[in-house]
């Protein structure tokens, strides 16, 4: 199992190698990063780094013992006890249970470590894999919404101390 670990500035390369090596794979089933994304990695990473030292957000990576990135785990627009997830893994290591157990981890430090009592989420209807990760770390369904690639669902999770 990999390490889930709080986003630092020496994971930029792997972090880099990771988003592009999955671009098109990603791209197939949320909205892709854009050029722009790419061309200014280095300031976006410092940028993600500067948010998170404002407790606004927490940036996780999955690394493998080499120190490759398989995941990302993060929460965002941290306010009022709430954060938003979010979470991507590397097409080749999808079907191993890393989503599910990414999610968990954070979850457990979202409540221990960042003291959060509610997380939301939102998946695509044909996003089957990421509505099944969602189900089986306790989310449920709360609603329905528009994501930019057409319909989804919401989700909460209340959290226990």
């Amino acid at each position: 199992m990999p390490e889930l670990q709080l986003l630092r500035a020496d994971h930029a390369a792997a972090l880099l190698a990771f988003e592009s090596e999955n671009r098109a794979y990603f791209a197939a089933a949320i909205p892709d990063r854009g050029d722009d994304y790419f061309a200014r990695f280095d300031e976006v990473h410092r940028a993600r780094l500067a948010e998170q030292e404002t407790g606004t957000c927490y940036f996780h990576v999955l690394v493998d013992p080499a120190g490759e990135v398989l995941g990302r785990v993060n929460l965002v627009d941290v306010a009022d006890g709430g954060a938003d997830l979010g979470y991507r893994i590397a097409e080749r290591a999808t079907g191993r249970g890393l989503a599910t157990w990414g999610v968990r981890e954070v979850c457990r430090r979202a409540v221990d470590t960042y003291g959060l009592t509610t997380l939301r989420a939102a998946a695509d209807l044909r996003n089957a894999a990421s509505r099944a990760v969602l189900a089986r770390t306790g989310f449920t369904v709360n609603g329905q919404t528009r994501l930019s690639r057409g319909p989804g669902l919401t989700y909460v999770l209340r959290l226990q101390p």
